[in-house]
């Protein structure tokens, strides 16, 4: 009796991981294009060739030796400028912001010294926006030409309140495993995301780069550390969809190495347990039946679930190995993937850099990562500023 509930709960663990990481992908595919067949001409994407008034702020610390190209990139945007109002937010820095930004009159500059985080920041530039729409951007990526007026077409329908553009890493061969790890997982992230907002509502958006109804914007706690996924979550929780567009891009390099993406990964592993409690009466199976079904199998199941279960099925196959030789293959299966990891990391502090080993090592980073974070967000120990990753210097 103890063998076979071991067996049920081998399985089913197996079973859920599978889901969470391909099968939700898999399923997703399936229904999008069964809709398709239902609504061929559905689209969220309008086409209003009355553009509004839009606001794009920047939050940035200490990012002197960027802020000029980002300016530049800025005001390169094809958007009409009399329609459009730059403002950087400097809170808390200390270094030569002013003499960058001094050379640009058209930038706004909000500044006070105290250093806050960033979604402190961000409250506060909503209290100066007047604008009906506010595009957020990271002072450290970079956008395409048509990043505002592809965001911004979306409006057009009443029901979109959040419009989230894609993440882009830079990659190229000579990169280590943080950065070809990440770019891997964003563009597979990237397929999830729009075939979410197809089927009804992408889950959460990207902070690179992310537009709101003005209107909607909710004052988060200043402890909030994914001030882009909950203000896009408590949107949707008010019955307005989260349209993904991947024709709005941000460019930004991947970490300068795995250490650094670890630590990146954890702040963002303590902010998921975060966003999950606070959210835990926002969005439900009866209020949000599709959007509930879309959170848990895209975001609750990795967050909470999955990273637990892979040290559980490890644990218990070695109890399940004399029955059978099935078991006997999936042990081996799994020594050979974090025996890939591990050859992975080795490689990765010698400098040496082969791809195909940097997906296992990164799957297990991220994993670890998210039980790390548990730790933190129990412990109370992430706060809303912090010290950012170094990314990779481009060459």
């Amino acid at each position: 009796m103890r063998i076979e509930i071991m067996e049920v709960a081998y399985w089913l663990s197996i079973f859920v991981i599978f889901y969470a990481f391909l099968g939700y992908g898999l399923l997703l595919t399936f229904l999008v294009r069964f809709k398709r067949l239902l609504y061929p001409n559905n689209s969220s994407q309008g086409n209003d060739p009355n553009l509004p008034k839009v606001s794009l702020v920047i939050p940035c610390y200490n990012e002197a030796e960027i802020l000029k190209e980002k300016v530049i990139n800025c005001l390169s945007l094809d958007y009409p400028k009399e329609l459009f109002t730059l403002y950087f937010i400097t809170d808390g820095s200390t270094d030569h912001f002013r003499e960058v930004l001094e050379e640009f009159p058209e930038v706004n500059l909000l500044h006070e010294d105290r250093r806050g985080g960033k979604t402190a920041a961000e409250n506060r530039a909503m209290t100066i926006v007047n604008s009906p729409f506010v595009v957020f951007s990271d002072a450290n990526t970079f956008l395409n030409e048509k990043a505002l007026k592809n965001l911004i077409r979306h409006f057009s329908h009443s029901g979109v309140g959040c419009v989230s553009g894609e993440k882009r890493v830079r990659s190229d061969k000579k990169d280590e495993a943080s950065t070809a790890g990440e770019g891997l997982y964003w563009k597979y992230e990237s397929y999830l995301k729009k075939l979410d907002s197809e089927l009804h509502s992408a889950v959460g958006a990207a902070g690179e780069l992310v537009a709101f109804r003005s209107s909607l914007y909710e004052t988060l706690p200043e402890d909030t550390l994914l001030d882009d996924f909950m203000q896009s979550m408590l949107i949707a929780a008010k019955g307005y969809k989260i349209v993904y567009e991947p024709d709005a891009y941000a460019m930004e390099d991947g970490s300068a190495s795995v250490k650094e993406e670890l630590k990146r990964k954890i702040r963002i592993g303590a902010g998921g347990w975060q966003s999950m409690y606070r959210l835990f009466w926002k969005i439900t199976p009866w209020k949000h039946p599709l959007l509930f079904f879309q959170y848990l199998s895209h975001r609750v199941l990795r967050w909470a679930v999955t990273p637990f279960l892979l040290v559980g099925v490890f644990v218990l196959n070695f109890f399940l190995l004399e029955e059978g030789w099935i078991y006997q293959g999936m042990l081996a299966a799994q020594l050979l993937f974090y025996g890939a990891a591990g050859i992975g990391y080795f490689m990765e502090t010698k400098k040496l850099r082969w791809k195909f080993l940097f997906v296992p090592y990164y799957f297990c980073i991220m994993n670890y990562a998210v039980i790390l974070g548990l730790f933190r967000f129990l412990r109370g120990s992430q706060k809303g500023a912090w010290e950012k990753a170094l990314r990779k210097q481009p060459v």
